[in-house]
């Protein structure tokens, strides 16, 4: 059941949003401190403690990483809609994340592997169902939901300004190596202190999630397919069939490598992970627009999710390049320095969060005072895809120059994104609330962070060529991708507004 409109108890929200606010804070804390050091922790030397990964390996490895933690929200969603329920899904994602990232400050490659398939499942079970929540708080005519999730994302990326900067200094400062050598540590154990502040970070969402419980009402604790002993048991069978399945696929690959028959490396992953993605997305949306149970009206809804889809991918895949070829590029080829004072390349994945933060009451402010004027979703999304493009095309400037380029080349681009940003993702999350069927709303929330995935991981693949193109090259080639999408966006802004208006 949703709040009513007259509980305006946070910020004139509903109480609830303030609960999913700061589990959303921690959650991302702990996400986005271990994401600023991912690539580069991979690409350090051996002897600084990294990984000493080549960059076409540790691209593959962060690609299918990235593509995986958003690809598992589908599962999440559904194991949330036939088992858990939201709520309680959303409880033991946060368990098995801060499991992960403890894995992760292991010192060992083995622990450094175990602890990215812990996050990657934890994240895909906390993630659509935190954001499907959001939506559950309010009623389908409550003109505060749009402006609820660009609050609800300022508090994601409060926890993504802050990580960075504290992960960062542990990681990678000459002030944090110097603190460990003096109690006797040795320095190039930094990185795993880094990744043990994120354990801690997702610790303190856990706590903070169950203390405001009570303020959620009834958002997220219905299981919509456990009211009679037939669902359960068709509930029952899928899921045992999807879990022998994936062990069966896992002991015959086991087998295989074990015998020398085929060679497992992180590059061969990465490519069966991106051919196993493109798989899922023709397969869910054949299943979505070929499904006979949809009213006319549904149906419509389900192609419009569709065209938002394809957009929401490509702006993710130029947008989340921020943790890794924009990583690469601020370790590599940027002054990371301020009046003389040297600084963690790290740090810069803060200036995005930092935006979104000055910004999003602004452009939650700006949409209900646009009332009957505000751009519909596809014109917002448009918008989106023009800004991310030119994000990329003012960075062709620097990196056609010889020297460092200078700090301030990035901080332009991440303002750039996160003005699209806002135009698109927490406009994204409300758009999904509001047209998918209540019935599969939790598979359906998996089926937007499928796009991310998608995004995510094309983006991981970029940083693999970082070494083999000009900068020049990358950077433009991304950013006409970007143009050419607004413009087909753009075309479809008035025939989507007609099919949605009637019924």
């Amino acid at each position: 059941m949703a709040n009513s409109p007259s509980d305006t108890a946070f910020f004139g929200h509903p109480r609830g949003l303030a609960t999913l606010f700061f589990t959303e804070y921690w959650e991302r804390f702990s996400y986005y401190g271990m994401r600023a050091l991912l690539i580069l922790f991979m690409t350090a030397p051996l002897a600084s403690g990294g990984l000493g990964f080549a960059t076409p390996k540790a691209a593959a490895i962060y690609a299918a990483y990235v593509g995986a933690v958003y690809l598992m929200a589908l599962p999440g969603g559904w194991m949330a809609d036939h088992f858990f329920g939201q709520r309680r899904a959303t409880l033991y994602g946060g368990i098995v994340i801060m499991c992960g990232h403890i894995s992760l400050a292991i010192p060992t490659l083995t622990g450094f592997y175990a602890g990215l398939v812990m996050v990657i499942i934890g994240t895909g079970l906390l993630k659509p169902n935190v954001s499907a929540m959001v939506g559950q708080l309010y009623t389908p005519e409550d003109h505060r939901r749009d402006a609820g999730f660009s609050l609800y994302y300022m508090g994601i990326n409060l926890g993504a300004f802050v990580a960075p900067f504290l992960t960062g200094w542990l990681a990678q400062s000459a002030a944090a190596q110097g603190l460990l050598v003096r109690i006797g540590v040795a320095p190039e154990s930094s990185w795993h202190w880094g990744f043990a502040v994120a354990a801690v970070g997702m610790f303190c969402g856990l706590i903070q999630y169950t203390k405001g419980w009570k303020h959620l009402g009834d958002a997220g604790l219905e299981v919509p397919e456990a009211h009679s002993p037939e669902a359960r048991a068709s509930r029952n069978l899928k899921f045992g069939a999807g879990v022998l399945g994936v062990a069966g696929a896992a002991a015959i690959i086991g087998i295989l490598a074990s015998t020398g028959r085929i060679v497992i490396t992180p590059e061969l992953v990465s490519q069966w992970f991106g051919i196993l993605l493109l798989a899922i997305v023709i397969s869910v949306f054949a299943l979505l627009l070929l499904s006979k149970g949809w009213t006319p009206r549904e149906r419509k809804q389900v192609i419009v999710i569709l065209v938002l889809f394809v957009s929401s991918a490509i702006f993710w895949a130029l947008y989340e390049q921020a943790g890794s070829t924009l990583n690469l590029f601020a370790q590599r080829n940027t002054d990371t320095s301020i009046l003389g004072h040297p600084f963690p390349a790290s740090w810069f994945q803060s200036v995005p969060a930092l935006f979104v933060i000055t910004l999003a009451p602004v452009f939650a402010w700006l949409w209900v005072r646009l009332g009957a004027r505000e751009p519909g979703s596809t014109a917002k999304f448009t918008i989106g895809l023009v800004l991310v493009s030119l994000g990329f095309a003012v960075l062709i400037i620097p990196a056609s120059r010889s020297g460092l380029a200078s700090p301030l080349w990035l901080v332009l681009t991440y303002f750039l994104h996160v003005m699209g940003e806002l135009c698109l993702s927490p406009v994204g999350l409300s758009a999904m609330t509001r047209l998918a069927p209540q019935r599969v709303a939790g598979m359906m929330m998996g089926v937007w962070f499928l796009a991310t995935s998608v995004g995510s991981f094309l983006a991981g693949r970029v940083a693999g060529l970082y070494e083999a193109f000009s900068l020049p090259a990358i950077f433009g080639a991304v950013a006409a991708a970007a143009m050419v999408a607004a413009v087909i966006m753009a075309l479809l802004i008035r025939p989507i507004r007609r099919m949605l208006a009637t019924g």
